[in-house]
């Protein structure tokens, strides 16, 4: 099958178009040539308001007549948008003549060029590979052209098209160093559905990406192959990859000039030491981009029908570490706490918030690998919570939450004790 157009890129920065018209299309195209830098001469006797800003503002040449024989001289390229079809085609026969290109936009069968549906994707700060750039022409209909435009563009945006760079940089200045830049991306509870747009598009883009045990590893099936994956998985009691090796691989590769996507589970600043890693490439001048996170003290609750907080049940809600001194925390029954990585001490957690105060009928539950496909939840008092969790084998990842807002999940009516929901109130 063969086509009656080539499809190309011109570059018209300096170069002079010459614009005939001066209505709302013409408004368009000036705006776009003027963008891409070229020099631009308006030929129209009257122009709607916002050529009249760029013609007074002094960016654009205006001829203030209908269009003449010799406005084409020097063009590179012509557009003509009269609404008059006999000036539009003595616009296109001039340009025929003058061997310029020539867009026709009252009737696209004369014309001798096509203006496409254009997206500008940006990828990195500066550089002339800093964009992806998608045209698309679809027949001289152009508004099929602008919908299969922004279908690719939002995949683009997404990260579900690729957006790596492939050729290599160009060499830095000499006695200038290139610098790469880290994204502390926050990978969501797990699910890679959750991760949030600006984090899929900066993993499409990495050249190095280093992964936590917890985050969406399912992202890293859509990584090209020649992307570096550095696997510094922690478990409880045992981090093969100390947290000072894992700033210091961040920093190396970033001063090799390599973008490095730093991925995490849930959000890089709640327990993900992001704040330390940020630290340290700003020590060494690499920027660094955070990129938040849904997190899983709030996130793996709600998967199982617990709210954090509910009106008339909690108001407020804490979020530790199963480590932390659980005493400081308010012992109401309208406050829930939410303890992360604490599966291991759950029974001492709990006797110390007993003895801190609340009631051993405080409802309670521990729900395991919140969005994986082992997600359970099992539901409890304070007073019983530790051995039914060792009765029903839980273990790690999972998130356990104290408060009445328990009661709420469909769990606690399926399961929970017979006591539910008044004893603690």
């Amino acid at each position: 099958m063969t086509s009656e157009t080539y499809p190309l890129g011109l570059r018209v920065a300096g170069r002079l178009v010459v614009v005939v018209g001066g209505g709302p299309v013409a408004l368009r195209r000036v705006r776009g040539l003027l963008d891409a830098g070229a020099r631009v001469r308006l030929v129209a006797p009257d122009l709607v308001a916002g050529l009249d800003e760029l013609v007074r503002a002094g960016v654009v040449e205006h001829r203030a007549r209908a269009y003449a024989p010799g406005d084409l001289d020097g063009a590179w390229l012509a557009h003509t948008a009269t609404g008059d079809p006999e000036a539009d085609e003595a616009v296109a026969t001039d340009a025929e003549v003058a061997r310029v290109f020539c867009v026709t936009a009252g009737d696209a069968r004369r014309a001798t060029a096509w203006v496409p549906a254009v997206a500008r994707t940006p990828v990195e700060p500066g550089g002339e590979h800093g964009e992806v750039t998608v045209a698309v022409t679809a027949g001289r209909d152009p508004r099929r052209a602008q919908r299969v435009r922004d279908a690719v563009a939002a995949a683009l945006e997404s990260g579900d098209l690729p957006l790596r760079r492939v050729r290599p940089r160009e060499p830095a200045p000499v006695g200038e160093r290139r610098v790469g830049r880290v994204a502390l991306v926050g990978g969501g509870p797990g699910d890679p559905g959750l991760v949030t747009t600006r984090g899929r598009r900066l993993l499409a883009r990495a050249d190095v990406v280093v992964v936590d045990r917890l985050a969406p590893r399912a992202l890293l099936d859509d990584l090209a192959d020649d992307v570096e994956v550095i696997d510094v998985g922690k478990t409880s009691g045992n981090h093969p990859v100390p947290q000072e090796r894992i700033s210091a691989l961040l920093v190396e590769h970033a001063l090799a000039g390599r973008d490095v996507v730093r991925l995490k589970g849930g959000d890089p600043y709640v327990f993900g030491r992001g704040g330390e890693e940020l630290e340290a490439c700003r020590a060494h001048g690499v920027e660094v981009e955070v990129v938040p996170g849904v997190t899983s003290a709030v996130s793996v609750p709600a998967a199982v029908g617990i709210p954090v907080t509910h009106r008339g049940v909690a108001r407020g809600f804490t979020v530790l570490t199963g480590h932390d001194d659980v005493g400081q925390v308010p012992a109401g029954p309208d406050h829930t706490l939410v303890l992360l990585m604490g599966v291991t001490r759950l029974a001492a957690t709990a006797a110390g918030l007993v003895s801190a105060g609340r009631a051993p009928s405080t409802p309670a539950a521990v729900v395991e690998d919140g969005y994986g496909p082992r997600q359970r939840v099992t539901v409890g008092t304070l007073a019983d919570i530790a051995e039914r969790a060792a009765t029903a084998g839980v273990r790690a990842p999972a998130v356990t939450v104290v408060g009445d807002v328990v009661t709420l999940s469909p769990a606690w009516a399926a399961h929970g004790p017979l006591t539910a929901g008044a004893a603690s109130r």
